[in-house]
């Protein structure tokens, strides 16, 4: 028995991780309402406009709920946007994140849609086989605190992917990808805070 895996749907591309994981035979569920969260393992907050998905979040009334059953153990990952909503603090004005992450981030670091990119990185944990990131408007760790692993790093020394306790952030997009190495590698994290909890 896997893990299930609920993926924040109030905006941006949860389908597609939501489709991923379904190809990897994962059980997911979309969530938008507290009540969504009883019996998932793991939850991913998929990359789209922060600000937005902060305000929606507000809106349907998850944030708080959503975060005491992060800080109990419940498994999350943050990709790009996802990433932002976790940080404990940004370089920039808004939104207000939900302060759970040991990291500081700053949004579009790498500037509009037109300078998105793709390159090979080296993913601790992940083998010796490169993996292939798509950064979208992509945001960046400025900084990391107490607790907190950097995974992967650009060629300049920036850090792209981190993990502290259950929570994991990319600043890329692995759903957007053929590789399941950083999906397979969250599922873990779900699997191991579901037999603590």
């Amino acid at each position: 028995m896997g893990a299930k895996i609920g993926v924040l749907a109030v905006q941006g591309d949860f389908l597609e991780h939501l489709r991923f994981l379904q190809r990897m035979g994962v059980e997911t569920r979309e969530i938008r309402l507290p009540q969504q969260l009883e019996g998932i393992d793991g939850i991913i907050i998929p990359g789209g406009e922060s600000t937005t998905i902060c305000r929606l979040m507000d809106i349907y009334g998850i944030r708080e709920p959503l975060k005491r059953r992060i800080r109990s153990g419940t498994a999350a990952w943050g990709t790009c946007a996802g990433m932002i909503v976790l940080a404990t603090r940004l370089t920039n004005d808004r939104p207000m994140p939900m302060g759970l992450m040991n990291i500081v981030v700053t949004r579009n670091a790498f500037g509009r849609q037109v300078d998105s990119f793709e390159t090979d990185i080296e993913v601790a944990g992940l083998g010796t086989d490169a993996f292939r990131a798509v950064f979208i408007r992509a945001p960046i760790v400025q900084s990391v605190g107490d607790g907190v692993e950097v995974l992967a790093k650009l060629d300049d020394g920036t850090p792209v992917a981190v993990k502290q306790g259950n929570m994991l952030g990319t600043s890329f997009h692995p759903e957007l990808t053929d590789d399941t190495r950083i999906h397979e590698l969250f599922l873990g994290m779900a699997e191991a805070s579901s037999k603590k909890r």
